[in-house]
């Protein structure tokens, strides 16, 4: 390439002396059709060419030293002209991101076929498109995180693990039995599928490594990249969170909400969003033992959930059985913003890309709408802008995930994988350090290193993840107080006497004051109250032993209440005997009473 840019005068030549050699260049560049093609549409970045010194440089004249008065020029020219080349050094990160662009006002994107779109495309992004007929479906799919490899799992127990963009096959198994879902764990090294019983790991090459028994018929799987927890929900109702680092079983939370099929995460603050056969939507962390928020969402079942990563898991799309699709402000729960009906029958499937391009399947059809106009409230149910329709014939569609860093979308149903283009999805700009697309061996391993040493800890998931490591809010109300002539100290409201806090707050009654008798008396009597109160500690009602007799039903004979009542009473009569040896009076012998007298001698 360097070389055809050279050839095409792109960067231009020193002067030469002998005429020859230019007229012999003239007549190559007229000669070579692929050169001249070249140069038409190649440039010279900026940075390579000699740009004009801005004016505004000093000059550093009245620096007497000549050496040091051109050092400081060049360096002065230097920084002007790297200060006019910031704007070319943000070439990939481009404001405005790029789709479907139509000629006219009568014009519509959603009817470009995928045949327009993969024709109009780059060799390279058409090799997207592609159909796969598999005879296990209807089949569940999932990415790795840099986009890479690609997991499919087929209802009749069909798994297969590849390099979808080489083609290379990793792993295939058949289970011979029913297999609901599957994810990657923290790389292509391992996967999890979910089938008939429990869940299963697995490494790259097909070979079992786990069998986790906890998890018991469980219908979706979630993981957590940063804390290295594998979260499953059953048809149980459990939502149960395995470390995958240590292999303990984290925490479990009854729902009781049932069974459940709908289940995503957010990738803002790794909190789980179920959606149940009620209706209700609830999230859910690991360090609560209740969803944190829990939301009616539908009227009927909800069979998909999903959270746009675009803008920090602001919004939150939701799919009924009535064939409803609600998007939601995961901000302040108010309501929907915009809801409409979806056309077909079955389950609606929903999945956000990583620039806020919502796709939905239903019956036999894929409709993918853009942001804004899906986040604009509306008084109608009508329906957002189409951007891209896909007619699928094989019912029903399973799944439907795009492919990270990519303008690619991959759909399950019944006869296999069908992917499909659509133009300005996909983030093409990637951090290396987090999911490198093309990361080798030993790159793949000091991630993995890398990902341990820096794990997080489940108790950190919370709602607003900037919470933690925050500075505590200063007290709302302070004041100055004074101890024995001690300087004054500044005492939050909180942490001051009753008295004073009433004090504070305008609410004590100073109307009448005590002298100083009454001050020492009130002082004695409290603390003989306090003296008292201590001798009285544990007796009568509030001892434990009479608190759990109370407890129990006073026309039910349980034989333990039995011993321990007779063990009370034997207690009883032990004390009082040791009580009457201490008088020095005879046990046997007996008090006389008042009428004594009248008896009969």
């Amino acid at each position: 390439m360097d070389s055809l840019i050279a050839k095409a005068d792109a960067i231009a030549p020193l002067a030469q002396n002998r005429k020859g050699k230019q007229k012999s260049k003239e007549k190559e560049k007229k000669s070579d059709s692929t050169l001249q093609s070249v140069a038409k549409r190649t440039s010279v970045p900026r940075s390579l060419q000699n740009l004009p010194v801005p004016d505004n440089v000093p000059k550093h004249s009245h620096i007497a030293n000549r050496k040091l008065r051109t050092l400081l020029h060049r360096q002065s020219e230097h920084n002007a002209r790297s200060k006019t080349l910031l704007d070319d050094a943000d070439m990939l990160l481009m404001d405005e991101a790029g789709k479907i662009e139509v000629e006219g006002e009568m014009e519509r994107t959603w009817r470009t076929t995928q045949a327009d779109i993969t024709a109009a495309a780059g060799q390279e992004a058409a090799r997207g498109r592609k159909e796969f007929k598999l005879d296990g479906g209807p089949y569940q799919c999932r990415y790795t995180r840099n986009g890479r490899h690609l997991a499919i799992v087929g209802r009749k127990g069909h798994v297969a693990t590849f390099d979808w963009q080489t083609g290379t096959l990793h792993s295939e198994l058949q289970l011979q039995e029913t297999c609901r879902d599957i994810t990657f764990l923290h790389d292509h090294s391992f996967y999890a599928v979910a089938q008939k019983k429990h869940v299963f790991i697995y490494d790259r090459d097909g070979v079992e490594i786990h069998k986790l028994k906890a998890h018991i018929e469980p219908t979706r799987l979630e993981f957590l990249p940063y804390h290295w927890l594998l979260a499953s929900i059953g048809n149980a109702g459990y939502l149960k969170y395995q470390d995958t680092s240590t292999g303990e079983l984290l925490v479990e939370h009854r729902t009781k909400l049932g069974a459940c099929n709908a289940m995503t995460q957010n990738v803002h603050n790794a909190v789980i969003y179920l959606g149940h056969q009620n209706g209700c939507v609830t999230l859910w962390t690991p360090n609560l033992p209740h969803p944190a928020v829990q939301l009616l969402a539908h009227l009927g079942p909800v069979v998909d959930v999903s959270v746009d990563p675009s803008n920090g898991g602001r919004y939150m799309a939701t799919a009924g059985r009535d064939g409803t699709v609600k998007v939601w402000d995961c901000r302040n729960w108010k309501g929907a913003v915009r809801d409409w009906t979806v056309r077909g029958t079955g389950v609606t499937e929903l999945e956000w890309s990583a620039r806020g391009f919502l796709a939905t399947a239903n019956g036999g059809q894929v409709n993918i709408y853009t942001p804004p106009t899906v986040h604009t409230t509306v008084n109608t149910r009508a329906p957002p802008a189409l951007y891209i329709t896909h007619p699928i014939p094989h019912r029903p569609l399973s799944s439907i995930r795009f492919a990270p860093f990519q303008d690619v979308l991959t759909i399950g149903h019944a006869a296999g994988l069908s992917s499909i283009l659509v133009p300005g999805a996909g983030q093409p700009n990637y951090d290396s350090t987090e999911a490198d697309p093309f990361e080798n061996k030993k790159a793949r391993r000091e991630r993995e290193v890398r990902g341990l040493l820096d794990k997080v800890k489940p108790d950190m998931i919370t709602l607003d993840p900037e919470f933690v490591g925050s500075l505590a809010p200063p007290s709302k109300l302070t004041t100055e107080t004074t101890f024995d002539g001690k300087p004054s100290v500044e005492t939050p409201f909180a942490r001051l006497p009753r008295l004073e806090r009433l004090k504070v707050s305008g609410h004590a009654d100073e109307t009448e004051e005590m002298d100083e008798d009454d001050a020492a008396d009130d002082g004695e009597d409290k603390a003989e109250k306090k003296r008292l109160k201590e001798k009285r500690k544990m007796r009568g009602r509030n001892k434990s032993l009479k608190r759990y007799l109370r407890r129990q039903r006073a026309n039910v004979i349980d034989p333990r209440t039995v011993a321990i009542r007779a063990k009370l009473e034997k207690q009883q009569e032990e004390k009082r005997k040791a009580r009457l040896a201490k008088e020095g009076e005879d046990d046997g012998a007996q008090q006389p009473s008042a009428l004594d007298r009248f008896r009969r001698k």
